[in-house]
């Protein structure tokens, strides 16, 4: 299965921060946000990513992730133009995905929570038999989202993209899994009102299909779309709070390659002198010392 993390647009929002680097180098906490993006990926097994940047910034992040080795990874990039539309990844995906199932996540959004990995994993074998995932959040602002209108069974009834009246408070957050042949179905997508190819619109004809499944997101579940100012500060203090109790990093790709063998024991050794002046590089010797997960 191929990965795809979107990390174009101009982060207007988070002017003037933004103004001369891309919000996904910015900084969450204690690692650049794209590093959040990246972790949920390798969660689900995903090794083979491709980074979409615009054409200004694609030179800071080949330079902060280089070919993805030291996370264990391949990582490939491509420019999107302008901002064209979420679904418009998957155009500008097509070679890179080919004939393999895709997923698709956005460069500023934040998932942590027990269980994740196995809920992911599961989003996976649903794509692998032509079934697309759909991760919901609820929200006390859905009008502001992309939601989904569920039965009383969790099935999916409806997507809408920031509707005036909300059928739900399900938030559609910005991770999808697809099956085979997804950027054939994306090319369907016409232009919304906007003059963009919309996610949800994409979304839509696999629900037309019944082919689109939900995988709801609950209590113990944390989820950040950081396109905010406060939202990046709501992030940053839990990340901080998590890690601090626990003495640990969370959503550390070199921790996650390590334990998925796609790092050996020397591979991390080196990340974890070049980082030692801090507590993730610290975290980085801990876990080297207490081996493998078995």
């Amino acid at each position: 299965m191929k990965g795809i993390v979107l990390a174009g647009g101009s982060g207007t929002r988070l002017y003037p921060i933004t103004e001369a680097t891309s919000k996904q180098i910015i900084p969450v906490y204690d690692k650049p946000m794209i590093y959040y993006p990246l972790s949920v990926l390798m969660q689900a097994g995903i090794r083979d990513i491709l980074i979409i940047t615009t054409p200004e910034d694609q030179i800071n992040f080949k330079r902060l992730l280089e070919d993805g080795h030291k996370f264990g990874l391949n990582l490939e990039y491509t420019v999107q133009p302008s901002p064209d539309g979420l679904a418009q990844a998957l155009l500008l995906g097509r070679d890179f995905i080919g004939d393999d199932c895709c997923a698709l996540i956005l460069g500023d959004n934040i998932f942590y929570g027990s269980g994740l990995e196995k809920k992911l994993k599961q989003a996976v074998i649903n794509a692998e038999k032509g079934l697309t995932t759909i991760f919901g959040y609820q929200v006390k602002d859905p009008e502001r989202f992309g939601i989904m209108e569920l039965d009383i069974n969790n099935n999916v009834l409806g997507v809408e993209e920031k509707p005036e009246h909300p059928k739900s408070d399900y938030a559609i957050t910005g991770l999808y899994f697809y099956p085979k042949g997804v950027s054939d179905m994306a090319s369907r997508v016409k232009p919304s009102a906007r003059g963009e190819l919309e996610i949800t619109d994409l979304n839509r004809l696999y629900l037309e299909e019944s082919k689109l499944k939900a995988c709801l997101l609950g209590l113990g579940y944390s989820w950040f779309d950081t396109g905010t100012f406060d939202s990046l500060l709501d992030a940053a203090n839990m990340i901080k709070s998590i890690q601090n109790n626990r003495d640990s990093v969370i959503c550390c790709p070199e921790v996650i390659a390590y334990h998925n063998n796609w790092l050996t024991d020397k591979e991390l050794e080196d990340r974890a002198i070049l980082l030692q002046k801090n507590a993730y590089g610290k975290y980085l010797f801990k876990v080297l010392k207490k081996g493998k997960k078995k």
